[in-house]
């Protein structure tokens, strides 16, 4: 069946006779341009609409194609000899030779300390899991050195012996880079520990319960230093805590948005994952399956993070690579069945050879 009910100037669910066509279709669908009834530019289902084996569109990919992956199926890019007239993209997303591109590998006279030191924040006697995977992930990500602070050190120390592990983040120190918030509880030790690391003066990724801290106590934000990167890592539940309101159809205005109130790089969490830097830009990263939906899969990231951050990679790219390290540790862990936030930390050293081969 070929579908080319409506067009890119649409809007909505499909209604009256088109709709009642939907339920009737009974072979794989091949769109043009997109499912009809998806909206073009958020990706958003409020309808009856179409949902594609396949989808070809002409020129350029539009936004609803990496936003609803699952509607529009296999997407066939048809090159008219637009190029020249298209200008900067809506969004953008990553692909191999980028992400490694990006990734910092030591050089010649580099050591420890000039490869980024990571300071990891995580962990409590309920959660002691989180400070292993954050720290892991920081361990697996570059070749510099990772601190930990919190009352998972003795955890930490037997998990990962090259960590200089620490009870407190007073004791922590010299870091490039911190990696704050998982585990580390949302009362008024957790408080502490998040104004610590954003008095730092030095980067921040911001996870889970820091991002908690952060809607719960807005006043903690005054401790940050005026242009110190941050990076924000909610998935729509805190997203909605940060912002004070539900996400909404369109999650990429959302994003834009969290980004330029907070002036921090946004990253939201998702099967399409949502990465905007204060300015407008946006980064788009579709994982290959729904893998991540797992337990600690965000303590993860969020060292992945901190230790590009800790190597000095920008901001809003070191969030968009990690996502896309992150999300093909799932993948290769996985190999079709259900994997662990343990099988994604695992995996990443395979994620980085298998794009260092592209």
């Amino acid at each position: 069946v070929i579908d080319g009910i409506i067009g890119l100037s649409a809007r909505g669910a499909l209604r009256g006779e088109a709709a009642g066509l939907v339920g009737h279709i009974g072979a794989p669908v091949l769109a043009v341009d997109l499912p009809s009834g998806v909206d073009p530019d958020t990706g958003a289902v409020t309808g009856p609409a179409i949902t594609a084996a396949r989808t070809v569109t002409f020129g350029a990919r539009k936004p609803v194609h990496v936003l609803n992956p699952a509607s529009c199926g296999e997407v066939v890019l048809i090159d008219i000899g637009l190029a020249p007239e298209l200008g900067e993209p809506d969004l953008r997303r990553l692909d191999g030779v980028d992400i490694v591109t990006a990734w910092p590998v030591p050089g010649p006279h580099d050591n420890k300390y000039t490869q980024g030191v990571t300071g990891v924040a995580a962990g409590s006697a309920t959660y002691p899991g989180a400070a292993v995977l954050a720290t892991g992930s920081a361990v697996l990500a570059t070749s510099g050195m990772v601190r930990y602070a919190g009352p998972a050190a003795d955890v930490v120390r037997a998990r990962w012996p090259e960590v200089i592990a620490t009870g407190s983040v007073t004791d922590a120190g010299r870091v490039q880079a911190w990696v704050v918030g998982p585990g580390i509880g949302t009362g008024q030790e957790g408080r502490s520990v998040l104004r610590h690391v954003l008095e730092a003066g030095v980067p921040v990724c911001a996870d889970a319960d820091a991002t908690t801290l952060m809607a719960r106590f807005p006043e903690v934000l005054d401790a940050r230093e005026p242009g110190t990167p941050l990076v924000l890592t909610p998935h729509a539940g805190e997203f909605a805590r940060l912002t004070g309101h539900e996400l909404g159809h369109d999650r990429v205005a959302a994003v834009r948005e969290a980004a330029r109130k907070y002036d921090a790089v946004v990253l939201l969490k998702g099967n399409t994952t949502l990465v905007a830097a204060p300015d407008g830009r946006v980064l788009v990263n579709v994982a290959q399956g729904s893998w991540l939906a797992t337990a600690g899969s965000g303590d993860v990231l969020s060292g992945l993070i901190g230790a590009l951050l800790a190597g000095g990679v920008d901001p809003w790219l070191a969030a968009g690579a990690a996502a896309g390290v992150h999300s093909l540790a799932a993948d290769l862990a996985a190999r079709g069945v259900p994997v662990s936030a343990s099988g994604v930390l695992a995996a990443i050293p395979d994620a980085l050879r298998h794009l260092r081969r592209l």
